[in-house]
């Protein structure tokens, strides 16, 4: 039986190389570290079990679909919206059949949240529906066939963030879809 003893310059730990020809070799590497390198470890170690144990993931509770939704969600007519601003020279044409008369009904009033408010989340939207629509492998092709052309430093006006925000909102709870962290309300 063979030994090896190595010692660092700084003399914080020890290598002992143990050889056994049948077996192959084996390393065995002992820590001779100081009080604060324990202290650091100890305390890494515990954080790491405090939020592996009290990290649990919330279950959110499935979306509420009120009667007038699902009637909404039903129609099979064509609906056709125009969404554009009279201060700016954007639209956006939503043919959806339901979105119109869901829209009427369900989305809260214009002013209820801010333009800044809109655009944030639509974002978000739009980024998560463009890679969508990059993988059709992942995800119906169906749903996701063209990219949204949405630039955040353009202002759109409100009223076009306002309905584009309510069509990710019907979209996202008609297909039962998730295009960012928040649960899509009305």
């Amino acid at each position: 039986m063979d030994f090896l003893v190595v010692c660092s310059e700084n003399k914080n730990y020890t290598i002992v190389l143990q050889s056994h020809p049948p077996s192959g070799a084996w390393l065995f590497l002992y820590l001779k570290a100081m009080k604060r390198n324990i202290l650091i470890a100890i305390a890494l170690l515990s954080i790491t079990i405090i939020i592996s144990c009290g990290a649990k993931k919330e279950v959110s509770a499935p979306l509420e679909i009120s009667d007038a939704e699902k009637e909404a969600f039903q129609q099979v007519e064509g609906d056709t919206i125009e969404i554009s601003s009279n201060k700016t020279e954007y639209d956006i044409i939503i043919i959806e059949p339901g979105f119109n008369s869901w829209f009427r009904s369900l989305a809260k009033p214009e002013g209820y949240y801010s333009q800044s408010y809109f655009e944030t989340r639509n974002l978000i939207y739009v980024t998560n529906w463009n890679q969508r629509v990059l993988e059709p492998n992942n995800y119906d092709p169906m749903l996701y066939e063209m990219q949204i052309n949405y630039n955040q430093h353009i202002d759109y006006g409100y009223e076009v963030n306002y309905k584009l925000y309510y069509y990710f909102i019907y979209f996202q709870r008609k297909y039962r879809q998730r295009l960012g962290p928040f649960v899509p309300r009305i």
